[in-house]
């Protein structure tokens, strides 16, 4: 605590709770098989390091502030307008960019129950107010957010699919809670898995961006580019969104390595089809494996999968996750989200995939 005679932060801010990342190690353990935040186990495209490499005997140079070459690239993988992109230090920049042009102390924000916990640490950085809905079946619910709307809202987020359940709203959804939306409040439309979706019904966000002027759409390079450790986002906008949220950003807050990189990577379409591969595969046998073993699983579309444990002594997500770690499998405990008795596996490589199934089977044996 603070003594009067300190500097003290605004008030709100020691009220947030601190994100905390997915566990890393596996103490006194020779392997750790790390499957708790989403990383794709092929790694970034072969692509990345040549371009890397070309960066990095200039690195006494700024970067492109503008991030041209990135926007460009972006722009020809999905054919888009280079002047609706902005590119970011990861998504989660962006997140908190969007709150802190649109919202200010009294105005409140909007997400479920489960959704990303960068929600509300946004939302209260801006000294707003966040709402949190109810979800159905762990699924957002369009009838309950558009409830949830006061003439307080400024802004609505949405990930689909939904980290960490798995779940996603098919397009007509997403279209009705916009249609529902007053004008004036944004909806930014969270795609950080949409790559990995193989469902007819599912768009990721691009359509509603370019037909609306209150949609946003972000996207990330972390999850099946593999590049989480540069940090790179980006933000489909209308015109007038990213002309606000350009005004405020950091004038360098993209790197030149993560400029070249991104550009490598989403140009590698071969690569990115190959992670689609691996996860569609993985994704169905570790979901019927887990199923296999007596435990709920919830249908998932991301590359990661949600299961549930009973809520009896030894035989908790808890207990599980004990079992797991000291065997060198670290999964995602989910207690910040509201699933004290659940953990998210990332789909991993085979051998970890197949380790893990094998030792959930002894501790769903040892327990039963």
């Amino acid at each position: 605590m603070s003594s009067p005679d300190m500097p003290r932060p605004k008030p709100g801010v020691m009220d947030i709770a601190a994100y905390v990342p997915g566990r890393e190690s596996a103490p006194g353990v020779e392997k750790v098989y790390k499957l708790s935040s989403n990383e794709t186990p092929l790694g970034a495209s072969p692509a990345v390091a040549a371009a890397i490499a070309d960066v990095a005997g200039r690195l006494e140079l700024y970067p492109d502030g503008a991030a041209h070459k990135l926007r460009d690239a972006i722009a020809r993988a999905h054919g888009l307008n280079p002047g609706n992109i902005l590119c970011s230090n990861g998504s989660d920049e962006l997140l908190g960019l969007l709150c802190q042009t649109y919202l200010s102390p009294g105005d409140e924000g909007i997400f479920t129950e489960h959704g990303f916990l960068v929600y509300r640490i946004q939302i209260m950085a801006a000294g707003a107010t966040p709402v949190v809905v109810r979800e159905t079946d762990f699924t957002a619910d369009v009838d309950a957010m558009l409830a949830a709307v006061t003439e307080k809202t400024r802004i609505v987020f949405l990930a689909n699919p939904n980290n960490p359940t798995g779940t996603y709203l098919p397009v007509s959804e997403v279209r009705r809670l916009q249609a529902g939306l007053p004008r004036h409040v944004l909806l930014v439309i969270d795609a950080a898995y949409a790559e990995y979706v193989r469902r007819n019904d599912y768009e990721a966000g691009i359509e509603l961006v370019s037909g609306n002027s209150n949609v946003v759409m972000t996207r990330t390079f972390s999850k099946i580019h593999g590049l989480a450790g540069l940090r790179i986002g980006w933000m489909y906008a209308p015109e007038a969104v990213i002309d606000a949220v350009n005004r405020i950003r950091g004038p360098f807050n993209v790197n030149a390595m993560a400029i070249v990189a991104g550009a490598a990577a989403i140009g590698d379409r071969a690569h990115v089809d190959a992670a689609i591969d691996h996860n569609d595969k993985w994704l169905a046998r570790v979901s019927e494996g887990l199923t296999a073993l007596g435990l709920e699983v919830t249908p998932s579309v991301g590359n990661f999968v949600l299961m549930h444990f009973p809520d009896a002594p030894g035989k908790t997500a808890a207990d599980a996750d004990a079992y797991l770690v000291a065997r060198g499998f670290v999964l995602r405990r989910l207690t910040g989200y509201g699933l004290p008795n659940a953990l998210r596996m990332t789909i991993g490589s085979e051998e970890a995939n197949l380790g893990t199934l094998e030792a959930l089977r002894g501790f769903m044996a040892v327990t039963s």
